[in-house]
C-alpha cells in the first residue's frame, strides 16, 4: 500500500512512517520545507504551503491512504498569535489536500483517508464519560478549534473516499508528549499533580495510535473513533504511577492552580480539564491495544 502523509516529522508521524516502512509500505509525505525532499528507498517527499495554498499534486500519484496529522503544536503559550497558528495550519492544511485530492478528479486512486482529531473536542467534565455520539458545541477555545478542523475534514467525504477521523488523547512517548515535561520533576521526586488532581486523563501509547492509525486505513474504518486507551485514570493517579514506574518517591502536593496559570496562562486548561472519553467503539471494531494499562505503557518507554 502507497501512504501520504502530512505531519511526517512530528511526534506521531515520525513513528508513523517507521512502523509503514517495516510493515512493507510505501510512503509519500508532505513537507512545507524544500530542503526536505527527499527521495530515498520506499520514501518520496512533496512540497505544499498550506499558507500560499501550493501544492505538488503528484504527491498524490499511487495513493490508496491519505493519512493527515498536520498541524501547530497546542502546546505553546496561547497568545493571540499562537492561537491564530493552531487554528489556521488545521483548516487550511485540510482544505489545501482537500482541494489538491478534489483537482485530481479520477487520476487519483485514493480509497480512504484517516485524519486527526482530538479530544479537545469533548468539554472538561468530572462526571461524564464522552462517547463519539456526543454533539459538540464551541465553548471553548480547544472546542472551536476540534470543530472547525473536523468540519473541514468532513470534506473529504465528498470525494467519494472513505473517511476515518481519530479524536487522539494524551499521547505518550519516549521522547516529547505528555511524558517529557513529567519525567524531569519525577526524576528529582519531586512530581506533583496539577489543581487537586482529580481530573481525569485520558491518553494512549504511541505504538496503539500508530498501529490504529494503520488498521482505520487498511479496514477501511468509517466515521469518528476515540483513539484513548479503555483505562483512563486520574491526573494524581497518573503522577502517582509515573513515580512508580521510575521508582521514584511520590509525596509531593499538588501543584495550586493560581501557579500553573501565572506560568501557562490560558494553555493551563490543558492539564486541569477532566476528560473521561470511552474506548469502547474502537474495542468493538476488534482493535486490541498493546498498552491498555498504564504502568505497563510507561514501562515501555523509560
Amino acid at each position: 500500500m502507497k501512504i501520504l502523509i502530512t505531519g511526517a516529522t512530528g511526534l506521531v508521524g515520525s513513528v508513523l512512517v517507521k512502523k509503514a516502512l517495516d510493515s512493507g509500505h510505501n510512503i509519500h509525505y508532505l513537507t512545507t520545507r524544500k530542503g526536505k525532499l527527499t527521495e530515498f528507498s520506499h520514501t518520496k517527499g512533496f512540497y505544499w504551503n498550506p499558507k500560499t495554498k501550493e501544492i505538488d499534486l503528484s504527491c498524490f500519484e499511487g495513493v490508496d491512504l491519505i493519512v493527515h496529522l498536520a498541524g501547530a503544536s497546542i502546546s505553546q503559550r496561547w497568545s493571540a498569535k499562537n492561537k491564530k497558528e493552531i487554528l489556521d495550519s488545521r483548516v487550511a492544511g485540510t482544505q489545501l489536500l482537500v482541494s489538491g485530492l478534489a483537482r485530481c478528479k479520477e487520476k487519483h486512486q485514493v480509497k480512504q483517508v484517516v485524519a486527526a482529531s482530538a479530544i479537545g473536542i469533548y468539554p472538561s467534565s468530572f462526571t461524564t464519560c464522552y462517547t463519539e455520539d456526543y454533539k459538540p458545541q464551541a465553548n471553548s477555545f480547544l472546542e472551536e478549534v476540534v470543530m472547525a478542523w473536523e468540519k473541514e475534514e468532513d470534506e473529504f467525504s465528498s470525494l467519494d473516499v472513505g473517511l476515518c477521523k481519530l479524536r487522539i488523547g494524551l499521547v505518550l512517548t519516549k521522547t516529547g508528549g505528555v511524558l517529557g515535561p513529567l519525567k524531569i520533576p519525577t526524576q528529582f521526586g519531586l512530581g506533583a499533580a496539577f489543581g487537586n488532581g482529580q481530573q481525569t486523563q485520558a491518553w494512549i501509547h504511541i505504538d496503539d495510535l500508530v498501529q490504529m492509525i494503520l488498521t482505520a486505513g487498511e479496514e477501511k474504518w468509517q466515521g469518528v473513533y476515540n483513539a484513548v486507551s479503555p483505562n483512563p485514570v486520574a491526573q494524581k493517579e497518573f503522577i502517582k504511577t509515573l513515580a512508580k514506574a521510575m521508582r521514584r518517591p511520590y509525596f509531593m502536593p499538588p501543584l495550586p492552580k493560581f501557579l500553573i496559570r501565572l506560568v501557562a496562562g490560558e494553555m493551563s486548561v490543558l492539564v486541569f480539564n477532566s476528560q473521561n472519553v470511552s474506548a469502547e467503539k474502537t474495542v468493538k471494531q476488534g482493535f486490541v491495544y498493546a498498552y491498555p494499562k498504564l504502568f505497563e505503557a510507561i514501562k515501555s518507554l523509560l
